[in-house]
C-alpha cells in the first residue's frame, strides 16, 4: 500500500462525513443532529468533530489488525448510543427521539413496519442505499442489534457449526414476517396487538443470542433468525464490493476459523470467494498473514478497493452514530 494513498484516505473520509452530515443538517425539515435540538447552530460543531472522528478511524482501519480490534468496539459504541437515547426517550425526554414518536427497535420491522402501516418507508430506503454502497456490511458494522450478538458470541470458548437446515429456516422466517405484516394489515389487527407480536418476535431473537450464540460463538441470530440479515446477503450482491481469495491461497483455513458468519467454508475457499452469508466484516483479511484474501472492486486493485470500502463504511458509521435515534 502506497504512503500517498494512506495519507489521502482519512482526508477523504473527513470530507465525505462532513458532506453527508451537512446535507442532513440543511435538508431535513427538523433537526436530526442531537446537538442542534438542544443548542441551535451547534450542529455544525458536531459535524466538524464527527468528521475528525471519521478521519481518525479510517487511519486506524487501514491497518488490518487494528481494524479487527476496533470494529466490534465502534459497532458497540453505536449500539450503546442508540439504546441510551431510546431509554431517555422512554423516560419522557422526547428530544432524544428522532420524530418524537416511539418505534420498536427491531430490525425485522424495517420491512414489516412499513408493510403493516402502508407508510413511512425511510428505513427501507436507507437500508437499500446502504446495501448498494457497502453491500451486506450493514449486518457487521451498522445494525444496532448485531453488535450485541457479536459481543455475546465472543464469550464462547470456540466457534461451533450451525445446523444444515439453517438457510431454509432463515428463508421461511423472512416469508413469515412479510406475509404476517400483510395479514395483520389486511385483517385490520390493531397496532397494540401488532406491537405485542413484534415484542414476542424480539424476545425470541434475544433468547437465541443469549442461549445459543453465547455458546457456539457464531452469529446464530443473524444467520438463522433475522430476516434483515437474509435481505442484506441477497440485496448486498448489488454492491460492487466483494471478498475474493487469491489463486495463490494455500488453503490454510486461518480465515475460516475467524469468520463468525460461516462464509468461508472449505467449499467457499476452493471457489476462491466468500459465501452468500459474508457481511464484509473484514476479519478474514487480518487473519491472512500472506495477504491472499482481500476486498475486490471492479477495475481496481485490492489496496484501493479496501481503502474505498473503509472510507465508505466509516463515513456511514459516523453518520449513523450522529443520528442514532429511534
Amino acid at each position: 500500500m502506497h504512503k500517498s494513498s494512506i495519507s489521502f484516505a482519512p482526508a477523504v473520509s473527513f470530507g465525505l462525513t462532513a458532506l453527508l452530515l451537512s446535507v442532513t443538517q440543511v435538508a431535513s425539515s427538523f433537526p436530526l443532529l442531537l446537538s442542534e435540538r438542544f443548542w441551535p447552530g451547534a450542529g455544525w460543531v458536531q459535524i466538524f468533530f464527527m468528521a475528525l472522528y471519521s478521519a481518525f478511524l479510517t487511519r486506524e482501519f487501514l491497518i488490518p489488525q487494528r481494524a479487527r480490534q476496533l470494529r466490534p468496539k465502534i459497532w458497540m459504541l453505536f449500539s450503546i448510543v442508540f439504546f441510551i437515547q431510546l431509554i431517555l426517550g422512554l423516560a419522557g425526554l422526547e428530544k432524544f427521539l428522532m420524530t418524537g414518536k416511539l418505534h420498536l427497535p427491531l430490525p425485522a420491522l424495517i420491512v414489516a413496519g412499513p408493510i403493516y402501516r402502508g407508510s413511512e418507508f425511510f428505513m427501507p430506503i436507507l437500508l437499500l442505499i446502504t446495501l448498494i454502497l457497502v453491500g451486506p456490511a450493514w449486518c457487521s458494522h451498522l445494525c444496532y442489534i448485531g453488535a450485541w450478538e457479536d459481543h455475546l458470541s465472543r464469550k464462547a470458548p470456540a466457534m461451533g457449526n450451525l445446523p444444515e437446515w439453517r438457510p431454509k429456516a432463515r428463508f421461511a422466517i423472512l416469508l413469515l414476517v412479510i406475509a404476517g405484516a400483510f395479514g395483520l394489515r389486511y385483517l385490520g389487527i390493531s397496532a397494540t396487538i401488532a406491537l405485542a407480536i413484534s415484542i414476542l418476535f424480539a424476545l425470541a431473537g434475544i433468547a437465541i443470542m443469549l442461549l445459543i450464540s453465547r455458546r457456539n460463538g457464531a452469529m446464530t441470530h443473524c444467520l438463522t433468525y433475522c430476516p434483515i440479515g437474509l435481505l442484506g446477503n441477497l440485496l448486498g450482491r448489488l454492491s460492487l464490493f466483494q471478498i475474493r481469495i487469491s489463486e495463490d491461497c494455500s488453503n490454510c483455513m486461518a480465515c475460516s476459523k475467524v469468520c463468525k458468519y460461516e462464509a468461508l467454508k472449505p467449499s467457499d475457499i476452493e471457489k476462491r470467494r466468500a459465501g452468500l452469508t459474508c457481511t464484509l466484516c473484514g476479519d478474514c483479511v487480518s487473519s491472512c498473514h500472506k495477504g491472499q484474501i482481500n476486498y475486490r472492486l471492479p477495475f481496481a486493485g485490492p489496496g484501493f478497493a479496501r481503502q474505498a470500502f473503509i472510507v465508505l463504511i466509516i463515513s456511514l458509521h459516523s453518520l449513523f452514530l450522529a443520528v442514532a435515534r429511534i
